[in-house]
């Protein structure tokens, strides 16, 4: 099979396309820094693209002979817009519904689409608007595509050996005498990024999960409280968490936004912790994906090195 992977070069799609490799697969991953794929450059099935994929011109060419697309797209941090700004206008909604038109155009028969739990055109947060949204530009671009189909995916929380969340609290944790944390008290349920690629792979084989949405969570629910203490004491450094009210989190956050580069946190990210981010069912037996938990693989990457 031939697989186009947009953004192939982040954290899941670092962990999806090992995976992929190891089966008879072509890979194809655009990217607009060859720096961001080195590590995919020594896979044999994998081929790296300078390609910018928000041009149509590009996309089609990205697209044409590919049996399969996967898009996992996302970005958690953007200018502020009603109902979002154009970042994630960009990332969220018009990449999706642009991907969904060109697999059309090409004839690509699978599209599989990375959203989140909790996407919701009329959320709280622009992240989760735009997700939302994003979702509902590919079924009415694909509401009657007969020549393929399309699977939605809505993590909770994903964690894994480089990921920014668990390993954010363990940095912090280095240099902190406590944790300051707005919204510690509302539930997760965080989930492998090995599972979130075996769900994929099972659903990439199985026409039977054309048109439909997949909840994925892992096997317990934490408060984010409870998962910043786990991590700490896991890195070697035992900390106590101290909630703060939201109105302190998000002047913490305001000031994280006018540092140079990407902010630790954003009020956006606050505006998305208004409310729980666990799934309503367990995950779909189709996925024959048996959920890890995270005492079983964060202590391994997060204790201190030796």
């Amino acid at each position: 099979m031939r697989i186009l992977v947009i953004g192939g070069t982040g954290f899941i799609g670092r962990h999806l396309i090992a995976r992929l490799s190891g089966g008879q697969h072509q890979i194809l991953v655009p990217t607009r820094r060859y720096g961001q794929g080195r590590e995919l450059q020594i896979l044999p099935t994998v081929t790296l693209l300078a390609s910018d994929v928000h041009d149509d011109d590009a996309l089609d060419r990205l697209v044409h002979g590919c049996d399969a697309v996967i898009n996992l797209v996302g970005i958690l941090h953007g200018k502020a817009g009603k109902p979002y700004g154009a970042d994630f206008a960009q990332a969220h909604v018009h990449l999706p519904q642009r991907i969904a038109r060109a697999c059309r155009r090409q004839g690509a028969r699978r599209l599989l689409h990375v959203s989140a739990l909790g996407a919701d055109s009329h959320g709280a947060s622009m992240y989760q608007r735009s997700k939302g949204d994003g979702e509902a530009a590919i079924k009415h671009e694909l509401a009657d595509w007969r020549e393929g189909g399309w699977t939605i995916f809505r993590p909770s929380v994903v964690f894994g050996p480089d990921d920014n969340f668990t390993n954010m609290f363990a940095r912090l944790a280095r240099w902190l005498p406590v944790l300051p944390l707005a919204g510690a008290h509302v539930r997760m349920q965080p989930v492998y990024v090995g599972d979130v690629a075996s769900a994929m792979l099972a659903a990439l084989d199985d026409s039977h999960t054309c048109g439909k949405t997949y909840e994925l969570g892992g096997p317990q629910v934490y408060t984010l409280g409870e998962i910043a203490r786990l991590c700490a004491g896991w890195s070697g450094h035992p900390r106590p968490v101290v909630g703060v009210p939201m109105g302190v989190g998000r002047m913490q956050a305001l000031l994280f936004e006018c540092l140079p580069g990407q902010p630790l946190m954003s009020r956006d990210n606050l505006d998305s912790l208004r409310s729980d981010n666990i799934c309503g069912t367990p995950m779909a037996p189709e996925l024959n994906v048996v959920p890890t938990g995270l005492e079983a693989v964060a202590p391994g990457y997060l204790a201190p090195a030796r």
